[in-house]
């Protein structure tokens, strides 16, 4: 899932792609309503690419986790985001098992999946082109075997020069 370009602004809803650039900030066009906006750069702004989620091992990156949501769901939309904080757990748990419950509490994980459907209505919510060649490249080179490597050629030296005498 390629989420480049996406970002949240904190106290307004939805998700928004950043489309120009201004003097004071950005132009971006929101996901669900396709209005264009000028953000001020004092507004914060998080680039959905730079999100990461806490898990008891390491951090995960959202759009890692986006990602899993995706092939769970087969690209189609998840659970609503005002289910009740019990259910909202127990389907994270099955999509990230080890997050930290004591730092990714119940709003984040609203967060992550209404940030998931705003991205499926927009038809954001597939599988990129460079995940389908990862994929390729794996499968070629599990078809492939390795051919016994050629003996290696050993340069000729050369001729000592007779001396004139």
């Amino acid at each position: 899932m390629n989420v480049e370009g996406i970002i949240a602004v904190t106290g307004k809803p939805g998700l928004f792609k950043v489309v120009g650039q201004t003097k004071n900030g950005v132009i971006v066009v929101g996901l669900e309503d396709d209005k264009k906006v000028a953000m001020n750069s004092s507004s914060k702004m998080s680039a959905l690419q730079d999100i990461a989620i806490y898990s008891y091992t390491e951090e995960i990156p959202l759009v890692n986790v986006l990602d899993r949501i995706r092939v769970k769901e087969e690209g189609k939309a998840t659970i609503g985001h005002k289910a009740s904080a019990a259910v909202l757990t127990e389907f994270f748990r099955g999509i990230l098992e080890d997050f930290d419950e004591d730092r990714v509490y119940p709003s984040d994980i609203k967060k992550v999946i209404s940030w998931y459907n705003t991205l499926q209505k927009a038809g954001l919510a597939i599988e990129t082109v460079i995940e389908t060649e990862e994929k390729e490249e794996t499968e070629d080179a599990e078809v492939i075997e390795e051919k016994p490597k050629a003996k290696a050629k050993t340069k000729a030296k050369p001729k000592a020069k007779a001396k004139k005498e």
